[in-house]
């Protein structure tokens, strides 16, 4: 039986697109690029041979067109796995749901998804400059656990074994974090070459990733048990802070994600390069190449 989705539930604009993107169905490619910065979109897009749609709401600005004859969704989803909810959820509507009875479709689509964002290294081998494929993410944020499902997607035994690990059992004032697994096809496809490793997704850029400037933090040596942290072989090698719900969505959903992130700052040395512009089209040309 079809499932029937409410005016209320989902938002669709008079124009037949959906309400935060403002992408109609008919406009959406079956390879996505999920980038934060809006104007970053426009960059990406400079490397496609042609421009089939552009639009813009907020944050969200995308572009579909078409590179060495692939065609390609760039979307900007801005900061944060809140805003990742709407962008995934708008997009899979797009995909796998009939605007015209609100139905899902007979037959779904599954995308092929791809972020690429900046981020802090927590290892040595992560320095400013340095790509990371993430191959498993741990969300501080929370999102997934509001969706049935969450448990038949995650690594549990590494979400106890972390737990565990920072002392958070119990802790009611912790969300509790969340293990997803990128797609192991994209993750050799798009990744192969770059750093691996476990990536911290945080619910903010401060207090979440261990900064503090006026406010203390509730646990000072949060930074220091992450970068010490090691399972099967794996250390956590970066933070950002969309990694896990691209992933964990896209897992639900039936769609293929990965995200890949260059180094703007590496949290053990204490450096940064906020000029990195040049590095990030290499990181941006390599995905277009490959995905």
């Amino acid at each position: 039986m079809k499932k029937y989705f409410a005016p209320s539930e989902l938002l669709i604009n008079e124009d037949g697109s959906i309400f935060h993107l403002h992408i109609k169905p008919e406009q959406l490619a079956d390879k996505i690029i999920l980038v934060g910065d809006p104007g970053r979109v426009s960059m990406l897009a400079s490397y496609f041979d042609n421009i089939e749609c552009e639009n813009s709401n907020r944050e969200f600005h995308s572009i579909t067109g078409s590179y060495k004859g692939k065609r390609i969704s760039v979307v900007s989803t801005g900061i944060g796995c809140d805003n990742i909810d709407i962008v995934l959820n708008e997009i899979d509507a797009l995909a796998n749901i009939d605007f015209a009875t609100r139905e899902t479709k007979d037959s779904l689509r599954a995308l092929d998804i791809v972020r690429i964002g900046t981020c802090g290294g927590l290892q040595p081998n992560t320095p400013t400059g340095s790509f990371i494929c993430s191959d498993k993410s741990i969300g501080f944020d929370g999102l997934l656990n509001f969706y049935a499902g969450r448990n038949e997607v995650c690594d549990l035994d590494l979400e106890e074994d972390f737990v565990d690990y920072m002392g958070w059992e119990g802790n009611v004032c912790q969300p509790h974090p969340y293990v997803i697994n990128a797609d192991k096809s994209l993750i050799e496809r798009i990744g192969h070459d770059m750093v691996h490793g476990m990536t911290v997704a945080c619910g903010g850029f401060f207090g979440p990733q261990g900064r503090e400037l006026r406010i203390p933090l509730a646990d000072p040596q949060q930074n220091a048990k992450i970068e010490q942290y090691e399972y099967q072989g794996l250390h956590i090698t970066n933070f950002e802070m969309e990694s896990s719900a691209v992933a964990g969505l896209s897992r639900l959903m039936g769609h293929h994600a990965v995200t890949v992130c260059m180094v703007i700052a590496n949290r053990l040395a204490k450096q940064a390069n906020t000029g990195y512009k040049g590095t990030m089209e290499t990181l941006v040309q390599t995905v277009l190449d490959r995905i």
